[in-house]
């Protein structure tokens, strides 16, 4: 097993990553001291697949589990089911010293952290991510929340769990396309902070894809340790931080305009890359052959490179104005300067935007 540590004072936790390590779970939750009962959070896609091994590890170490199952899908993603989560928590009388587990992808990990940042003013969540996108990125720096009709995410929290607990040998179930956008976070890791690691996500596409185990393992903790970084240094998005949304700024109205139901997030946010690499090279800040390299990784991959062709461009701009990292009515992108570094741009002006988005 690898380790990689979020470093946030008190409220610092481990990211645990190997493989076959499902049914070390519970002996690794014991040593907090949590109240016995424990709920887990899956849906029931994965909770099928690595239900019954969670729920006798955690019975192993002397907890009360039971579960709660939420439907596969980013469109229920809402504060209903969310509200669903609650009532559970509540009915299987957990107190403040209880711990809930996320099992499964990015959407079970969201939901799960904003109802632990809500149930009693807060109580404790494991991370148990089962997806490639959620190993790398949702499933460590605490952000959590929940869609609208009006934009992605808009209604969340900061709100970190106490272990991430990592096991890559689930996405041998996982699903080509599931497989593919976690690929999309990847080469965002490469692009915004490590030359390196883009350089390998070029040259072993073919080993990537066969999940290689070793190669896998160091992509995904590699991935772990940038963001790890990142967080550690911004926790709450006051700077640093911000260059983790490359490609989400566009991406995430692309899903918005779509209704969270057309595209998955990974597809989205290599739509967005591309974009925003584009619009970079518009503004004369990257050079052509770098916003090229950037798409090639991205169609290699079997991610989407172009916006659709159908989508409403102004609906899209409205969107992007209305995404919470805009302050005052002005946007922000983060925009590649070389690969492996990236600026903070504000001020891009809505023509230029649009033009570049019309491509």
């Amino acid at each position: 097993m690898e380790k990689v540590t979020v470093g946030l004072g008190e409220r610092s936790y481990d990211i645990v990553i190997g493989g076959g390590i499902l049914s070390g779970i519970g002996e690794s939750m014991a040593r907090f001291g949590f109240s016995p009962t424990v709920t887990v959070i899956s849906n029931p896609t994965v909770f099928g697949l690595y239900g019954n091994i969670i729920m006798r590890s955690l019975a192993d170490a002397g907890f009360r589990c039971t579960s709660t199952l939420v439907p596969d899908g980013e469109e229920y993603k809402d504060y209903f089911w969310s509200y669903h989560i609650l009532s559970d928590l509540l009915k299987n009388r957990l107190d403040r010293n209880c711990c809930i587990v996320a099992l499964g992808g990015g959407v079970i990990g969201d939901m799960t952290g904003f109802a632990a940042s809500l149930y009693m003013r807060g109580i404790h969540f494991v991370q148990v991510p089962t997806t490639l996108l959620a190993q790398v990125d949702s499933s460590v720096g605490g952000k959590t929340g929940v869609n609208h009709p009006a934009g992605k995410n808009m209604i969340g929290t900061f709100y970190q769990p106490r272990l991430v607990w990592t096991d890559i040998s689930t996405l041998r179930t996982l699903a080509k396309k599931e497989l593919l956008c976690g690929m999309a976070e990847i080469i965002k890791y490469g692009v915004i902070w490590d030359a390196g690691l883009f350089n390998i996500l070029e040259e072993k596409r073919e080993m990537i894809m066969d999940l290689e185990p070793g190669l896998i393992s160091y992509l995904v903790s590699r991935s772990c340790e940038i963001k790890a970084e990142v967080v550690s240094k911004d926790e709450r998005e006051s700077g640093l931080r911000a260059i983790l949304n490359f490609g989400h700024t566009i991406g995430h109205a692309v899903e918005t305009e779509s209704g969270y139901s057309k595209y998955m997030h990974g597809e989205a946010v290599a739509m967005g890359m591309c974009a925003a690499a584009r619009l970079s090279e518009a503004l004369g800040i990257m050079e052509k052959a770098n916003a090229d390299r950037i798409e090639s990784v991205v169609s290699a991959y079997g991610l989407p490179h172009e916006l659709p062709k159908n989508v409403n461009i102004d609906r899209l701009l409205s969107f992007i104005s209305m995404d919470k990292k805009a302050v005052a009515g002005e946007m922000k992108f983060i925009l590649p300067r070389s690969i492996g570094s990236v600026i903070i741009q504000k001020g891009v002006d809505m023509p230029t935007l649009k033009r570049t988005l019309e491509l």
